[in-house]
């Protein structure tokens, strides 16, 4: 696996802390960091597709009422041709 060096500046308490942390965790200060990393792009990757998932389910709930007019729409014309077409079938002309 090839690596490369990440350098971050912090207080001396912060680096006291995450000593102490990774000590009893059994780890190294750069494990810990790379997990907390690894963690903290997971989340925002899981924030950025549940902002996607909201508004996806926004638009659908805006536009199903839409498709339902729609298609209540559709089936009375459907009904009118079909009536039309059943006129002039009997022979009751086209003009209903």
């Amino acid at each position: 696996m090839q690596t490369e060096r990440v350098t971050f500046l912090t207080t001396p308490e912060h680096k006291a802390s995450l000593d102490a942390f990774a000590a009893s965790q059994g780890k190294s200060v750069g494990h810990v960091m790379r997990e907390a990393s690894a963690i903290y792009i997971a989340q925002a990757t899981a924030d950025e597709d549940e902002q996607q998932l909201a508004t996806l389910v926004r638009e659908v709930n805006a536009a199903v009422p839409r498709m339902r007019a729609d298609i209540k729409e559709a089936i009375a014309s459907m009904s009118r041709a079909n009536a039309v077409v059943d006129a002039v079938l009997a022979g009751e002309g086209a003009g209903v």
